[in-house]
């Protein structure tokens, strides 16, 4: 190809060029800033920044051996979201196994007709938002296969799926108006009633996931004149694809019980999560046993079981690789002292702005530490102590700081690098990271866009 015709996605260096770049970055920036953080104090068992104490510590510049140390040093620190990935990856491999997945969709796409396949995605782009703005992230790891099954049966990619699903999500969790990492942590911290304010949030939000289903719809339009256009070429579709004409599939009796036993299982996981506060750990556990017993109940031999397992994890292991590499950049930040100190500098920068620059500002300086604190519970524990009252100086309303967090750390998770759930979910579609961003950063823009505009008409109108 004519150097002159190739897009500037072309130059996308391979993901783990990228992180291993930015984890450089992260160890030449421990010489250059100095190390510092906040005091912080522990309430309701959780840690927050005590405001006005940030202060300069001794220097910890990472030397060229601590540099890579970070790398372990991160997938320790992220093993909890490596074994998600795992054991859904072998739960899926086993439902996949006994059938009940290829035959529910199919027996799903043929009722409602292939030629009703632009209205499936946007329904799907929906539903999965939904499923974000109402379960959470991790929490809808196991659900991406079904995306892209459903996705190749409608004569979409891998990367239709990852829009509808992966992106869904991303976008429903990030600005859900009960997000209770985000939204509720960000109310606690400003005193306010929890979850005010949520209409606002709920049409910000309907309005993001609206231009998605318009987006998936265009580019499955796209790619259904041109299949050359598809940013998945040649990622492996095995597994995923439907090995019949849709014409004969049905739902068996022994496919009915292998349901039955996944969604009692995502049920039982679900009454966890909301009920006992269970977290990682317990969703893997959860997995392992639908794995365990969807093998069972659909007559596959512990042989079976074993051979599809390791045939699974081996499917997801790069994706599993590249959560713990991604987590590194944290590790790193961490050992360098400098993560406090961004927050209190960008903070700083804030105050020498007009109103509604600061408002955009604010939720832009939120995009940038996301990069290093992709935890949005610890971000807003982080940088929401020094941002609150810095708007009530600023004559922001504590509503629109919270918004300014929100839309900060919920849209840059679309292409966050650094954050787990993410490259956890695209590794279960099989999408390298480098395609999702060719793919991904349009819509970042608009929706960013969007999200900005509805920040200065808040501003506008000193919502409270």
């Amino acid at each position: 190809m004519n150097k002159l015709n190739k897009k500037w996605y072309w130059q996308i260096p391979h993901p783990i060029v990228m992180l291993f770049a930015i984890i450089i970055l992260t160890a030449i920036l421990s010489h250059i800033i100095p190390a510092g953080m906040f005091e912080r104090e522990v309430v309701d068992g959780r840690s927050r920044v005590i405001p006005d104490s940030y202060h300069q510590v001794e220097p910890s510049p990472l030397s060229f051996l601590d540099t890579f140390l970070s790398i372990p040093g991160g997938f320790a620190s992220a093993i909890s979201i490596i074994f998600v990935v795992l054991s859904s990856g072998i739960m899926f491999g086993i439902l996949e196994k006994s059938g009940m997945i290829e035959n529910a969709v199919g027996t799903f796409v043929k009722k409602l007709g292939v030629e009703r396949r632009f209205l499936v995605v946007i329904l799907m782009t929906y539903l999965f938002g939904c499923l974000g703005v109402f379960i959470g992230y991790e929490n809808n790891i196991a659900l991406i296969p079904i995306a892209a099954i459903t996705s190749l049966a409608l004569g979409g990619d891998l990367m239709l799926a990852a829009g509808i699903s992966v992106g869904a999500v991303t976008v429903g969790f990030g600005l859900s108006p009960v997000n209770p990492y985000t939204v509720g942590t960000g109310h606690t911290l400003a005193e306010i009633p929890m979850f005010s304010g949520w209409l606002v949030r709920s049409i910000l939000c309907f309005t993001a996931l609206s231009f998605l289903a318009y987006f998936n719809v265009r580019y499955f339009k796209r790619i259904i004149k041109n299949p050359e256009k598809s940013l998945s070429l040649g990622i492996d579709t095995d597994g995923f694809k439907l090995s019949k004409p849709l014409t004969e599939y049905r739902l068996t009796i022994n496919n009915w019980l292998v349901m039955l036993v996944f969604v009692g299982g995502m049920v039982t996981m679900l009454y966890g999560v909301f009920t006992w506060g269970w977290y990682i750990n317990e969703i893997s556990a959860i997995f392992l046993m639908i794995s365990i017993a969807a093998g069972i109940v659909s007559g596959q031999s512990g042989r079976t079981i074993s051979e599809t397992a390791l045939k699974s994890v081996s499917v997801v292991a790069p994706g599993a690789f590249m959560v713990g590499f991604a987590t590194s950049i944290k590790v790193a930040m961490e050992m360098g002292n400098i993560s406090d100190t961004i927050a209190f500098n960008l903070a700083e920068g804030l105050k020498t702005l007009p109103l509604y620059g600061s408002a955009i500002a604010m939720s832009g300086s939120q995009c940038l530490i996301n990069f290093f604190i992709p935890s949005g519970s610890g971000q807003a524990l982080a940088t929401l102590p020094i941002m609150i009252p810095l708007g009530d100086v600023l004559g922001l309303t504590r509503q629109t700081t919270i918004l300014a967090f929100q839309i900060g750390d919920g849209v840059t998770n679309l292409f966050n690098p650094t954050l787990g759930g993410l490259i956890a979910m695209l590794a279960m579609c099989r999408i390298p990271f480098d395609k999702w961003l060719k793919f991904i950063l349009p819509i970042v823009g608009v929706v960013l866009a969007i999200s900005w505009i509805t920040l200065m008409i808040v501003v506008a109108i000193n919502w409270q």
